[in-house]
């Protein structure tokens, strides 16, 4: 639990020992860094510049990944408005903390002063937490600030939302991550003396997927990795930061912009980014059943009857992901994401099906014709194909209301299947 400063004092010191990155938020617009599309340039008209430049906050979601200033901007916002600053994390904090929070904002008003409340990771607050927050919100008691990394419009309840402003932040670009740490070794807080090669900040820059938290992180530890003895190196940052940060959760947005994003290429016929979507999933420690699951629906949604073993590889795929698991299965994925990428594309199958269930959806379900239902039932009548040559009876097989109906449109990719069909039709009689 943090409670800070009051609206009559100034922010406190970070402590000497406190993280890099803690020592180097920024506590003002002007060394704020990123996220130029929420904030615009000084004296522009977007909302949140608004709001800080004017001194008047208002409740807001602050949505985005890890390390790109979800934190320091309501601190910022906190200060321009002269609030009292509280602080929690959903995680630890339950109703006795909140009702904690809004006894002392309430105290404050009477005051005259205002709070803004900061709920980090608002997400992971119950319904019932968060209607507890709600006549607070109402009444102006707390000007409540959330942050998450998961899409507020699913996580967060909609009586809640509807009085907030939702902002979505993006990931820091290299440059405005190397300048932050640039930053802070001009500022000696890697040690006084310490030297750091520029190699190794572009490094650290580039590898951390825009979280400026986890590039700091990494600086620190490096240099500490480094010692007095020199400086710091591209050896010392990646020894540091071990591997470049996969910004992938599961259960949040990039797990489904990712798959979304495996589908698309791979419907585009490119097998490279198939495989390399494919990697970010696989290093982000997606569930490989979740994978092949989307591509056993590819094979056939995708690529249908213009190459029907797709569907066979595809499920062989599954297969091998329950009987081998991970990290073997990874070459079944791979196997499949190629041939699934490199395979002829036709959604007719797709199509088709749409089209026949959109048709029963309008004009409703009738029975099937007498003359097709189980032979106890049947009033006769059936037409065995098997007793026609070719194996073609002329016999309507679609009930009445729906006869002529035609779902199944064959596109180029399934030229043979086309040519097949007319032929069928053509033999029994019918408009092709």
């Amino acid at each position: 639990m943090e409670h800070l400063f009051e609206a009559d004092q100034a922010a406190p010191s970070p402590a000497p020992d406190a993280p890099l990155a803690t020592r180097m938020r920024p506590r003002t617009l002007d060394e704020f860094v990123g996220q130029r599309r929420l904030l615009g340039a000084p004296g522009d008209s977007s909302p949140l510049r608004r709001a800080i430049d004017s001194g008047r906050a208002h409740s807001m979601i602050l949505h985005g990944p890890p390390g790109t200033g979800k934190t320091t901007l309501a601190r910022i916002v906190a200060n321009a408005s002269g609030a009292a600053f509280e602080q929690e994390s959903a995680v630890q904090a339950g109703r006795a903390e909140v009702r904690a929070v809004i006894d002392r904002a309430r105290e404050r008003r009477r005051l005259g002063q205002g709070t803004v409340f900061f709920l980090d990771e608002i997400h992971r607050f119950s319904k019932a937490q968060q209607d507890a927050l709600l006549p607070a919100v109402e009444e102006g008691l707390i000007t409540l600030i959330g942050a998450t990394t998961e899409n507020p419009y699913f996580e967060v309840n909609s009586a809640l939302l509807s009085r907030c402003r939702v902002y979505e932040l993006d990931p820091l670009e290299p440059a405005d991550v190397q300048a932050l740490l640039e930053r802070a070794v001009a500022r000696g807080e890697c040690g006084k003396d310490a030297r750091v090669e520029p190699a190794a900040l572009e490094y650290a820059a580039q590898w951390t997927g825009g979280d400026a938290r986890a590039a700091l992180n990494g600086l620190e530890l490096a240099s500490q990795l480094a010692g007095e003895a020199g400086p710091v190196t591209v050896a010392h940052m990646r020894d540091a930061l071990q591997r470049r940060t996969v910004l992938y959760d599961h259960q949040a947005d990039r797990h489904y912009d990712t798959i979304s994003a495996w589908i698309k290429a791979t419907r585009g016929s490119d097998p490279d980014a198939s495989l390399y979507y494919l990697a970010v999933m696989l290093e982000g420690g997606e569930d490989p059943r979740f994978i092949v699951r989307r591509m056993v629906i590819l094979a056939s949604e995708d690529i249908g009857n213009a190459d029907p073993q797709a569907l066979v590889v595809a499920a062989a795929a599954a297969q091998a992901v329950e009987h081998v698991g991970l990290p073997e299965c990874q070459f079944a994925l791979a196997q499949a994401a190629v041939y699934l990428s490199l395979a002829p594309k036709s959604d007719a199958a797709k199509r088709a099906i749409g089209g026949a269930r959109e048709y029963v959806a309008e004009h409703g379900a009738e029975p099937p014709p007498a003359q097709l239902r189980s032979s106890n039932r049947s009033d006769g009548g059936y037409d065995n194909p098997h007793r026609h040559p070719d194996h073609l009876s002329p016999q309507e097989l679609l009930p009445p209301g729906a006869a002529g109906a035609r779902f199944y449109q064959p596109d180029d990719a399934e030229a043979a299947l086309r040519e097949r069909l007319a032929e069928l039709r053509r033999a029994r009689g019918w408009d092709t």
